[in-house]
C-alpha cells in the first residue's frame, strides 16, 4: 500500500491531499503546550512538497493562531497555499487568502471555563493545567500527576454531559469541546475541495481515528489513501489501522524529507 500510493503521489503529485496532525506528529509532545514547536526538518520539508502538492493541510485539536505560531507558517516559503483546519476543522486558516474563520465560543464552553477551577479543586485537582482554547477547555497533567487523569475521566464525561459537549480524550490530557466537527469531516471535505485523487493522512492520537476512518472510507470510494500513525509509548490506538508506522516526529521528518526529494 505504501510504496503504490508513494508512486501515485509522485506521478501524480498535483492530485494529492497531504494532510497531518499537529502535536505527535509534527511537534513532540512537551510538558507546557505552549511550547510545542513543530519539528524544524518537517517543516522545511513541507515548505518543499507545497510547491508540488496539490494541498497541504494541517488538521488540529489546537486553534489556528497556536498552530500558525508554533509552525511558523506565515513565516516561512513554501506555505503559499497551506491551510490550516483548527479546532478539529470549526477553525480554519487559508495561506492564500490569510483569511482565518474562528466560530463564537459556545455558552456552554464558556460555563465550564468559569467552573472548572472550583470543580477540580473539590476533587483535590487544581493543581493540573487548564488550557482554554477558546472553543474548548483542554485539562493537562503531563509532568504533574499521570494517575490523576484516569481518575478525573469518569466525573469529567459526566460533566460534559450536563453541559452538552464532547469529550475528546489524549495523550495525559482530557479535552471537553463543542460538537459537530472531528477531523474525519475535515479530510472529507479538504478531498472534496481539491478533488484529490490520492490522499495521506498522519497522525498520533485518538482524536486522529475519525480521520483514519475517513481515508478508509475514500478508498473504498476509489480514491487512493495512506494512513501513517506517529507511534508513542503512550497510544497505539492508530497502529493496527496505520499501513506506516513511524517512531514519532523525528521518524516523522525523515519520512517528509524523502518524499520531498523525490521532486
Amino acid at each position: 500500500m505504501s510504496a503504490s500510493i508513494r508512486a501515485a503521489v509522485i506521478e501524480d503529485p498535483a492530485g494529492t491531499l497531504l494532510a497531518l496532525d499537529f502535536d505527535g506528529t509534527l511537534a513532540h509532545i512537551v510538558d507546557d503546550p505552549t511550547e510545542a514547536y513543530a519539528h524544524e526538518r518537517s517543516i522545511a520539508a513541507l515548505a518543499r512538497l507545497g510547491r508540488v502538492l496539490g494541498q497541504v493541510a494541517i488538521v488540529t485539536g489546537r486553534p489556528v493562531r497556536q498552530a500558525l505560531e508554533l509552525g511558523g507558517f506565515a513565516r516561512t516559503d513554501g506555505f503559499e497555499r497551506l491551510v490550516i483546519w483548527g479546532q478539529y476543522g470549526a477553525e480554519r486558516w487559508d495561506a492564500a487568502t490569510s483569511e482565518t474563520v474562528e466560530p463564537e465560543r459556545p455558552e456552554s464552553v464558556g460555563r465550564l471555563a468559569d467552573e472548572l477551577p472550583g470543580w477540580l479543586a473539590e476533587r483535590g485537582a487544581s493543581h493540573v493545567r487548564i488550557e482554554d482554547k477558546g472553543l474548548a477547555i483542554a485539562i493537562h497533567t503531563r509532568g504533574i500527576d499521570r494517575g490523576l487523569l484516569d481518575e478525573l475521566a469518569e466525573p469529567l464525561s459526566a460533566l460534559a454531559d450536563d453541559l452538552g459537549l464532547a469529550v475528546e480524550p489524549g495523550r495525559q490530557v482530557i479535552e471537553l469541546r463543542a460538537p459537530g466537527n472531528d477531523k474525519g469531516d475535515a479530510v472529507r471535505a479538504l478531498v472534496s475541495r481539491l478533488g484529490a485523487r490520492q490522499v495521506i493522512f498522519a497522525g498520533d492520537d485518538l482524536g486522529d481515528l475519525p480521520a483514519f476512518t475517513a481515508v478508509e472510507e475514500l478508498r473504498a470510494d476509489g480514491v487512493g489513501g495512506l494512513l501513517i500513525c506517529s507511534a508513542s509509548t503512550e497510544q497505539d490506538a492508530l497502529v493496527e489501522h496505520a499501513d506506516l508506522v513511524l517512531d514519532g516526529p523525528d521518524a516523522v521528518a525523515d519520512w517528509l524529507e524523502a518524499l520531498a526529494d523525490e521532486f
